[in-house]
């Protein structure tokens, strides 16, 4: 099944953005949420490989229309690497402020999109798409690699319900962080291409990393607090 995830989008949208992802980093390290920064960085690194390295270069099918094709897709990486990652790492710190950090990031979401839209008429207009044909398959695969690792733990330990695994809790992040942005983008316009990219992308695309994000999570919160302090030293 080919779902073609695609966005137009003037180029205010993109420095509304960066603007809201600098004051996001600044709201991280006020609150001394270090590890999550972190997290947001390497999230960016990832998806830019993704993205550009095989969507764009070694698939083919990635499109940029309006815009410097690597520059584009390094703010789009940052962008929602970031915000992602970031915002998964929050949720799975399980700070008491899941639905601070929520309504924090999805605020700021719309607020960019029809910030742009309404100030917006006389920048360029970008036009990104996608196909999904090539890979959806692959993320699917890995998908259930990782949670048939959490699913078989739970299954050992099935005696033990302290130190089995919250798999529904696991798998409400994992598709709703994507589907909140694809809503966002949905509702406001930016991707009109009816709602199969809402649902499929939702399903697939961040839940497949979630499982191994929660693992990685669980081993560095074992030895480092947010704060980068490692645990139990004097």
């Amino acid at each position: 099944m080919e779902v073609i995830p695609a966005r137009i989008f003037n180029l205010l949208y993109i420095y509304i953005d960066i603007a809201w992802l600098i004051i996001l980093l600044i709201i991280l390290i006020f609150a001394k949420k270090y590890m999550a920064a972190i997290a947001g960085a390497v999230g960016a690194i990832i998806y830019f490989i993704v993205d550009y390295g095989i969507f764009y270069l070694a698939l083919g099918t990635r499109t940029v229309e309006g815009a410097n094709t690597a520059a584009l897709l390094f703010w789009l990486s940052a962008s929602y690497g970031f915000t992602n990652f970031a915002w998964i790492w929050l949720w799975l710190d399980r700070d008491g402020h899941a639905l601070e950090w929520s309504v924090l990031i999805i605020s700021a979401w719309f607020a960019t999109a029809l910030l742009s839209q309404n100030f917006g008429a006389g920048f360029p207009l970008i036009s990104i798409q996608r196909g999904t044909a090539s890979y959806h398959g692959v993320m699917a695969l890995l998908m259930f690699a990782g949670y048939a690792i959490l699913i078989i733990y739970n299954l050992k330990n099935r005696e033990k319900k302290d130190k089995k695994f919250n798999i529904l809790w696991i798998l409400a992040i994992g598709i709703l962080v994507q589907f909140s942005w694809e809503a966002v983008l949905l509702v406001t316009g930016i991707r009109a291409t009816a709602i199969m990219p809402l649902i499929v992308n939702s399903l697939i695309e961040t839940n497949m990393g979630l499982p191994f994000i929660f693992l990685i999570h669980r081993t560095l919160s074992s030895r480092f607090s947010e704060e980068l302090k490692r645990k139990g030293s004097i």
